[in-house]
């Protein structure tokens, strides 16, 4: 076959069948009398061969290793291939979020358009400066989308509040933060609900009140912690926990305090503490602990409580109980 009909058959240019040739990949096995090129159904193949692996995305180069040394591994190739196509992927889903991005800020203008990209940009910055500077940006040139995506991936303590501080100045944000509670990094899932926490608004309550029940125990005690200092009652029981188990139980028992703002409150969390402090799989530290928790608790019940553990075997339990009936005028 001549060029004219190869470059019809196989839909490569004729000019693009005459470079293939200058670079060694596709020669004619034989010219006619006058001179013209002469391909080979050989050839052919081997011009759809070239094709194929042109439209996987190697390059020309590649494509000559590939088909005339014979101790070529194509496994490392494709490998590399899988690697380069993977980064195009995430480099075009990333440019497609931040275009979602900027369309979702109605912008006006280009001056809008290239505004909303600058702030994007320093979000992603390396500089934790920059990205406290985009998050101080008018609430209007940042999408939440962004926001959120920035603070569950932000480490240092004070970008993040900056991120927190604008996210509750935001609308939208509680649902989105949500579904970083179900990140399998715990880090996110902390700083999901440490964003939650500072949120205005019934939303962001009813989203920690669930997350209560999070198996996570960091999660739960961020939300007993935001809820309890909302007046939730419902936060005590995992506030109790916290204590017993040591972890910011000194905030627990502060929230607790404040929980316990009438009788009926104060009297049902000395009793919650009391039964902890007796039950038997509780062990001496967390016992202390939580004597010491029923020093912030008004009323009557607790009274009792420590008077009952004046008696106490464990002499440091016992001790701190007689101490805090002195200070309640009790003693």
């Amino acid at each position: 076959m001549l060029i004219g009909e190869v470059a019809r058959r196989s839909g490569v240019s004729a000019r693009m069948l005459r470079h293939y040739e200058s670079l060694g990949l596709v020669r004619p096995s034989g010219r006619t009398g006058s001179g013209y090129r002469e391909y080979s159904g050989e050839d052919v193949r081997r011009i759809f061969h070239v094709e194929s692996l042109r439209a996987v995305g190697l390059s020309l180069r590649e494509i000559g290793r590939a088909l005339d040394d014979p101790g070529f591994t194509p496994a490392d190739l494709v490998d590399d291939l899988i690697r380069r196509t993977r980064e195009r992927i995430a480099a075009e889903t990333e440019l497609l979020i931040r275009l979602d991005r900027v369309h979702a800020t109605d912008p006006a203008g280009w001056e809008d358009v290239l505004q909303v990209l600058a702030v994007l940009r320093a979000l992603g910055s390396p500089s934790a400066g920059a990205r406290q500077r985009a998050a101080l940006a008018p609430v209007d040139e940042v999408p939440v989308e962004a926001l959120v995506e920035a603070v569950l991936d932000e480490s240092d303590p004070v970008v993040a509040g900056a991120l927190r501080w604008a996210l509750a100045r935001s609308d939208g944000s509680a649902a989105l933060l949500a579904e970083g509670l179900g990140s399998a990094v715990p880090e996110v899932r902390e700083r999901a609900v440490r964003s939650l926490a500072e949120l205005p608004g019934d939303e962001a309550v009813a989203l920690l009140r669930d997350a209560l029940a999070h198996p996570d125990a960091v999660v739960r005690g961020r939300a007993a912690l935001a809820l309890g200092a909302r007046g939730e009652a419902a936060a005590t029981p995992v506030l109790v926990d916290m204590i017993v188990a040591g972890r910011n139980d000194t905030d627990a028992a502060d929230v607790l305090s404040v929980l316990a703002g009438d009788d009926a409150a104060a009297d049902r969390i000395a009793s919650l503490l009391a039964g902890r402090i007796g039950d038997e799989a509780t062990g001496p530290p967390a016992r202390g602990r939580l004597t010491q928790a029923l020093a912030g608790i008004p009323g009557p019940a607790a009274s009792r409580a420590l008077t009952d553990l004046v008696g106490d075997a464990d002499r440091a339990v016992a001790l701190t109980a007689v101490y805090l009936l002195r200070l309640r005028g009790d003693g």
